[in-house]
């Protein structure tokens, strides 16, 4: 597959632009006209520049306007084409991406527009060069990819062909299946983007919330695998039009965007229908995780975890043999709190580890991908774990072992309690982890490329500083589950440090609760209201409510009435909480109508802690 990316989907200059993508391993690029037009260097050095990185330059773009006009602000088109066909040629592109109009059209027919392509097509060959014609999916006229190809077939010009994108078509709801009847060789360009399901303008809606594959709601992988039934050979280009991605470190939104098109590679091989394309490989499959092997949590003090573990019946199963940190265990449930190299850390999630069916296969899928590895020493007779690094900075391990067995580096844990305490924690049932505004996308990506999770829900929940957004990645099974949440801004325009948590599946969520307060437990106290307003929505019975109020559990209830959600949260100890929970029924949710009482809660809890240490 040769790779291409639009500049206009990064930061900085145009020479930094460039650099980023041959750094990340693309074939070429697009060059849009304004980072053209502001860069300093020449044409010549930019042609000369891209030549040494490696990189092709694709395709020139937006020539605007074009067609639908009449014959004097034609005239004018040609003029303009025409100082654009010198440039393009002192940069070695031979191919100009030409819009459908918006703005000047004042002539709807085919015939008109047609003609005017043969015309602008006719002076483009002149310099070697062709017209890709884009139907925009707010085109005055023209604005489905059909009648773009109907234009381009009356313009019956071997220079003028069609530029196919993603967004204009699956935007609009367009059927893409019709592409497979346009001749490969007549598609002289591919643009794609992902985007988010949204209802809004659809201008807006591609100017500002365009994303990678593998982040939003189209289906990519069916799109490209009716463009290349066709037989289109050409560039696979990258045009997505996002705030955050111009915001952010150009060498990263690189790295990003070519990861994004291997797994979209991989998605293609693996279609139903013909085999794959030629030149097109499929990922090491190692299939998603099959469980939580376990947590780490890492501060320099570990204490108030270690206590709050024991409260609710963890077992502490030793000290590492070698390094500062302990392991914990309750059922299935393995937490370990690292000190080592954690001064002045608040107790926070450093690590999640997990159990997979095949550990070679996902470390190779990793590095196809191109994530940073995850480093940890290890020492002889030290099982050495595989890892890479989410792009907020938490490590994922994995590791393989059969079902129910302890892995192996347990063993490396000594002096513990034998046998582990009895304990209604059954194992983890989700870690929900707070990300920075600007890689929560890229985080998408990571999880349902790297650990072929996918996105199963998406939230918005309420809460004192606004709303926090949640969008939970998990295995088809519901076995691994991890909300990514993004707090949201305050009024010094920065984010709010959003929590973290690890909640724990139990098999008595009652008797968990009495047992851990007789043990000291701090929990998250739950107002009163809360349980005047449940009683109301639910119809609950009165004793079944003075419990829940009791231990400051809350509740919840699926839309057809079997299943239910009870959790209870604990206190919060530097940047973590944890919830303990029990599903009953088949309940799959996570109780996201709770969690503008728990914010509050919390955020009152803060306050007091603020006022005591004051």
């Amino acid at each position: 597959m040769k790779t291409s990316i639009a500049t206009v989907c990064m930061s900085g200059s145009l020479v930094e632009k460039l650099r980023a993508a041959a750094d990340a391993g693309f074939d070429g690029v697009e060059i849009f006209e304004p980072d053209l037009i502001s860069a300093p260097e020449s044409p010549e050095e930019i042609r000369s520049l891209a030549e040494r990185l490696g990189l092709t330059l694709d395709l020139y773009q937006p020539m605007r306007d074009v067609e639908g006009v009449d014959e004097a602000a034609f005239r004018d088109v040609l003029r303009r084409a025409e100082a654009k066909f010198h440039l393009m040629r002192r940069l070695g592109i031979d191919t100009v991406l030409c819009c459908s109009n918006v703005t000047t059209a004042t002539i709807d027919d085919d015939e008109v527009s047609a003609s005017q392509l043969r015309r602008l097509g006719g002076l483009a060959q002149d310099y070697g060069i062709r017209i890709a014609f884009e139907a925009l999916a707010w085109g005055k006229y023209i604005d489905d990819y059909r009648r773009a190809w109907r234009v381009t077939q009356l313009a019956d010009h071997p220079a003028v062909g069609v530029c196919l994108d993603s967004f204009h078509i699956l935007s609009r709801g367009h059927d893409p299946r019709a592409i497979e009847g346009i001749p490969g060789d007549r598609i002289f360009f591919l643009q794609l983007a992902d985007a988010p399901a949204l209802s809004m303008d659809v201008l807006s809606w591609s100017r500002h919330h365009r994303l990678f594959p593998g982040e939003g709601s189209f289906d990519l992988s069916g799109f490209l695998t009716h463009v290349l039934r066709t037989g289109y050979d050409g560039p696979v280009s990258l045009e997505v039009f996002n705030d955050t991605f111009r915001q952010i470190d150009v060498q990263g939104t690189a790295v990003h965007a070519r990861r994004s098109l291997r797994w979209l590679e991989d998605a293609v091989t693996r279609s139903p229908g013909p085999d794959a394309p030629a030149g097109y490989a499929s990922l090491p499959n190692s299939g998603a995780p099959s469980g939580f092997d376990f947590v780490e949590i890492k501060a320099e003090d570990t204490s108030r975890i270690e206590a709050l573990l024991s409260a609710v019946g963890f077992t502490p199963r030793g000290k590492h043999r070698t390094k500062p940190v302990t392991l914990w265990s309750a059922g299935d449930a393995r937490v370990v709190l690292n000190e080592q190299h954690a001064r002045d850390q608040v107790p926070h999630i450093a690590a999640i580890g997990f159990s997979v069916r095949d550990a070679a296969a996902l470390s190779e899928r990793a590095a196809e991908l191109g994530t940073p590895s995850a480093y940890r020493r290890t020492y002889a007779g030290e099982q050495l774990l595989d890892g890479a690094v989410a792009p907020d900075g938490t490590e994922i391990f994995w590791s393989s072992h059969g079902p129910g067995a302890e892995p192996a580096w347990t063993a490396e844990f000594e002096h513990g309690a034998t046998p582990p305490h009895e304990s209604p924690v059954v194992a983890v049932d989700h870690v929900s982890l707070g990300q920075p505004w600007q890689v929560v996308d890229e985080a998408i990506l990571f999880f349902s490329s790297v650990l072929e999770l996918s996105a199963a829900s998406s939230t918005e929940v309420a809460s004192p500083q606004g709303l926090v957004q949640s969008r939970v990645m998990q295995s088809a099974d519901g076995a691994v589950r991890i909300p990514l949440n993004v707090s949201p801004p305050i009024l010094s325009g920065h984010r709010a440090a959003m929590p973290q948590h690890v909640a724990f599946t139990c098999d008595d969520i009652v008797a968990l609760a009495r047992s851990a307060r007789t043990r000291g437990l701090e929990r998250l106290p739950i107002p009163q209201n809360y349980y005047d307003d449940l009683a109301a929505r639910f119809d609950l019975d009165d004793d079944f409510v003075a419990t829940l109020s009791e231990l400051d559990l809350v509740f919840d209830r699926d839309g057809d009435g079997d299943g239910e959600y009870l959790h209870f949260y604990t206190a919060t100890v530097g940047n973590l909480f944890c919830e303990f929970v029990e599903r009953r029924g088949g309940y799959g949710g996570y109780g996201a109508g709770n969690a503008p009482v728990r914010h509050s809660a919390q955020r009152a809890g803060a306050a007091r802690a603020d006022s005591v240490r004051r």
